[in-house]
């Protein structure tokens, strides 16, 4: 290359710098989240979307950047009205979260629903409101690590033999738990008792409530081996009267007005302070396909 057309390069390099400026290696990118003229970096929102897990790193964002800016104007808010100094933390309250708890005591009127307004949520939703679903069993644990596949086929291959003796002689089921089980349940002849849904381990749960009454014709696979299963009664659940519910349909709409409640509230601090940013971080969630009920 001659040096008149390397001086030529040089220049427009030159040239290009003083128009686009200096591009420095490790800039941070440019604040495009704003609370009244409080920035919100990029860097804020990527450390709390640590807090705000989701299925796409949009959500995460989005989440993360709305926490920032709900927190940002409770703070102003704070210090406006002066809590800081009011705010006594309780239990292992900070003192941010104090001064929080005590401006939205303030600021949000608590409304207790009436007994119309619960027996309209009952009327409307009764199906909702049953007794749950029971179930009386007896079990024989063959135990096995889960990691231990040789030992849980030999426990499968047990679990298969004991289900063909104590179907020809059922009432081998309480000395057989007495003396093969590795549940503490087989002093009580492999007795658990009435159980509701969810109140063993999920894949324990799923097949259990599936089962007729009677011996099960297979054995029951859990995390910790393998279940002879006795079915001894089935309990379908009931609807439930108002009065039976009452309680828990005021809670639940107190918690709904409440949330209602602060969402007003907090729709009002951001159109008081004004909020840059936060609309076009939104819009870049993806839309989610819609679910039925």
């Amino acid at each position: 290359m001659s040096s008149g057309a390397h001086r030529h390069v040089h220049d427009s390099h030159s040239h290009a710098a003083e128009v686009d400026g200096p591009r420095t290696l490790g800039t941070p990118p440019p604040c495009v989240l704003f609370v009244a003229d409080t920035p919100i970096s990029e860097a804020d929102i990527a450390r709390e979307m640590q807090h705000h897990r989701a299925g796409r790193p949009e959500e995460s964002r989005a989440a993360a950047a709305r926490a920032l800016v709900v927190r940002e104007l409770l703070r102003r808010e704070i210090a406006r009205l002066g809590l800081a100094t009011e705010a006594r933390a309780i239990d292992q309250e900070s003192a941010e979260e104090a001064a929080i708890r005590l401006l939205l005591e303030r600021e949000i009127a608590d409304r207790v629903p009436t007994e119309d307004d619960c027996r309209r949520y009952f009327e409307r939703n009764s199906e909702r409101f049953r007794s749950p679903d029971r179930i009386r069993v007896r079990h024989i644990l063959l135990s096995a690590p889960a990691d231990d596949v040789k030992g849980r086929h030999q426990a499968r291959l047990d679990a298969e033999e004991m289900i063909a003796q104590l179907g020809a002689n059922p009432v081998l089921f309480a000395d057989f738990a007495l003396r093969r089980s590795d549940c503490p349940s087989k002093s009580e002849g492999g007795a658990l008792g009435w159980l509701e849904r969810g109140q063993t381990t999920p894949e324990f749960d799923r097949q259990v409530f599936r089962l007729p009454v009677g011996l099960a014709a297979f054995p029951v696979e859990s995390r910790w081996g393998y279940h002879v299963i006795q079915v001894d009664a089935l309990e379908a659940g009931v609807p439930l009267g108002f009065d039976a519910v009452h309680g828990r349909i005021a809670d639940y709409l107190e918690l709904q007005v409440r949330q209602r409640e602060l969402q007003h509230y907090l729709e009002s601090l951001q159109e008081h302070y004004g909020v840059r940013g936060l609309a076009e971080i939104e819009a870049l969630v993806p839309d989610n396909p819609a679910s039925g009920p």
